[in-house]
C-alpha cells in the first residue's frame, strides 16, 4: 500500500475509491399487519435504487408466514424493479405441499428461492424434528425445487459451526452435497469475527467449493436483542461489541450511530479481502443498511435532468 492508503481505515479507503464496489443483497421479513407492511415498503422503496443483484423474503418458523411471504415476494415482482427470491422451509409441512408452495412460485414468475432447513415452530434454533412425509434437510429441498424448475438456488452456511453439527468438517460435507443437489450460492449467518470468518471460507475453497459465498451482515443496534439471537444460534459475539453499547439501553440513535460504524468497518474489510457479494439482513429498516452501501460506493445512479 501507498503511504496515504496506510494512514487511512478500511472506510476511509472505500471512501477514497481505493477497493472494488461491492454487489449488495438485502433480507425482508413478510409483514405482520398494516403498520408493519407500511414500514416494509418505505425501506423497500428506500432501497430498491440500489439495484441490489436480488432481495429475499424470510419463511417464519413452521411456515407460519407462507401466504404472507408469497404475496410479498410476487409483489416486488410486479411492483418494483428487483429480483426477488423467496425462502423456503422443510419445516411442519409434506413433500407434497412443499412441492405445491415451489410450483405456486415458478407460476408467479419467481426464479430464485432460498432453501432452508428452518426452525421448529416458535422455537428459534430449537431442535428439530422431521416430517416422515417431508424433506428431511435443506439437501434434499434443494433437490426437490430444482426438480420442479430451473431455480437459483441460495442455502445457508453457518461460520461458526451450525448448532447441531460436530465439526467445520461436517458442515463444509453438507454445504457440498447441497451444492451436488443444484445449490448455486451460499449465504453466510451474520458473523462479527472477520479473521475466523476468512479461515472459514478459506477451508471451504480448499475443499474444492467454488460457488459465490456472500458474507452476512446484519447492523443492529439493539445490544440485548442480538446477545439473546446470538444465544440461540451459536454465534459467538466479541466482548469489545458488549462495551461499545454498554450503558445505552436508552439512547437509540447513540446506538444506531455506533451500530452503523462497526457494520461499515467489517464491510469495508470483507471488500478489501476480495469479498465482492454482501448479504444484509435488513430487519425491515433501510438507514442503517444504506448508510453502509453509501461508505462502500453503493449509490443510486444518477438521473439525468430535463433540459
Amino acid at each position: 500500500m501507498s503511504p496515504l492508503e496506510t494512514a487511512l481505515g478500511p472506510v476511509a479507503r472505500a471512501g477514497a475509491g481505493l477497493a472494488k464496489r461491492p454487489s449488495v443483497s438485502f433480507e425482508f421479513s413478510p409483514p405482520k399487519g398494516p403498520k408493519s407492511e407500511e414500514s416494509l415498503w418505505e425501506a423497500i422503496r428506500r432501497l430498491e435504487p440500489l439495484n441490489p443483484s436480488f432481495v429475499s423474503v424470510t419463511y417464519g418458523a413452521g411456515g407460519s408466514t407462507r401466504d404472507r411471504t408469497h404475496r410479498t415476494v410476487v409483489r416486488m415482482l410486479h411492483e418494483t424493479t428487483l429480483r426477488p427470491a423467496a425462502h423456503l422451509t422443510c419445516v411442519e409441512a409434506s413433500r407434497a405441499e412443499v412441492d405445491e408452495v415451489i410450483q405456486d412460485y415458478w407460476d408467479a414468475g419467481i426464479r430464485h428461492i432460498v432453501a432452508l432447513r428452518g426452525d421448529p415452530p416458535g422455537s428459534l434454533g430449537g431442535a428439530y424434528t422431521p416430517r416422515a412425509d417431508g424433506y428431511q434437510n435443506a439437501t434434499e429441498l434443494t433437490a426437490g425445487i430444482r426438480a420442479i424448475g430451473d431455480f437459483d438456488v441460495s442455502v445457508g452456511v453457518y461460520p461458526q459451526i451450525h448448532p447441531e453439527s460436530p465439526s467445520v468438517d461436517h458442515d463444509i460435507d453438507v454445504l457440498k452435497a447441497k451444492i451436488d443437489a443444484g445449490a448455486t450460492r451460499a449465504i453466510s449467518n451474520f458473523f462479527f469475527d472477520i479473521d475466523g470468518y476468512l479461515r472459514f471460507v478459506e477451508k471451504i475453497r480448499k475443499a474444492g467449493v467454488t460457488i459465490p459465498i456472500l458474507p452476512g451482515v446484519m447492523p443492529v443496534s439493539g445490544y440485548e436483542g442480538l446477545k439473546n439471537m446470538s444465544q440461540r444460534i451459536g454465534v459467538t459475539l466479541p466482548g469489545w461489541l458488549g462495551n461499545l453499547f454498554e450503558g445505552l439501553d436508552d439512547d437509540v440513535e447513540t446506538r444506531k450511530l455506533l451500530a452503523c460504524s462497526v457494520a461499515a468497518e467489517m464491510c469495508a474489510r470483507l471488500v478489501e479481502e476480495g469479498f465482492s457479494d454482501l448479504h444484509f439482513y435488513t430487519l425491515n429498516r433501510a438507514d442503517l443498511v444504506y448508510a453502509i452501501c453509501r461508505v462502500l460506493g453503493v449509490r443510486e445512479e444518477p438521473t439525468e435532468k430535463a433540459a
